[in-house]
């Protein structure tokens, strides 16, 4: 049955979820070497996990997952086994809307989970009829659109910060960049 409530009114992706190995290496790639600034890090349990600004209220974040294995493809390609990401958080205005957006999936008979607070931001979820799990979440302190204070404890909440960010902190720059490579010269998906 179709929900009757109003739909939400999206801002975009508060954050996408990935997984690695090596904060230190992911800071110093997507701060040193895209120039995405790091907006804040904090713990998930035993996993550090840092955000780094696409645009206002929109980051890709990282879990740092020690000993995971990881894996290369073309982008495009068909994987050669079963893969996923961690999940997809979209953004929305605020806490009223989080409150609307459970309503209208119990409306729609889809399980959510009751507001967490993570602090710096604040989430419900959720999944998809494809088993992806989803997010949708409000900045409660919005990292974004504004210079980083790497001091600020409430948005860089990580007790034992790696050394890209102690960089940051002491340096105000990231000291060394990683190098990459392609997987394939081959272009799969040209769009």
């Amino acid at each position: 049955m179709a929900p009757k409530s109003e739909g939400p009114y999206w801002r975009g992706i508060n954050h996408l979820a990935m997984v690695t190995p090596d904060m230190d290496r992911t800071v110093r790639f997507y701060h040193g070497v895209l120039g995405m600034r790091l907006v804040a890090t904090t713990m998930a349990g035993p996993m550090r996990h840092y955000f780094f600004e696409l645009g206002p209220q929109n980051t890709i974040a990282f879990f740092e997952v020690q000993g995971i294995g990881t894996f290369a493809k073309p982008a495009g390609a068909p994987p050669s086994r079963p893969i996923q990401f961690d999940h997809l958080s979209f953004n929305l205005p605020d806490e009223q809307a989080l409150i609307d957006l459970q309503k209208r999936l119990a409306e729609a008979g889809c399980e959510c989970t009751e507001v967490v607070d993570h602090g710096f931001v604040r989430s419900v979820y959720f999944t998809d009829p494809n088993g992806i799990a989803l997010e949708a979440s409000w900045w409660a302190q919005d990292a974004t659109g504004r210079p980083s204070d790497y001091d600020d404890h409430d948005l860089f909440g990580d007790p034992d910060p790696v050394a890209a960010v102690q960089e940051l902190r002491r340096d105000g720059q990231i000291g060394s960049t990683p190098t990459t490579q392609l997987v394939s010269k081959e272009i799969v998906d040209p769009v």
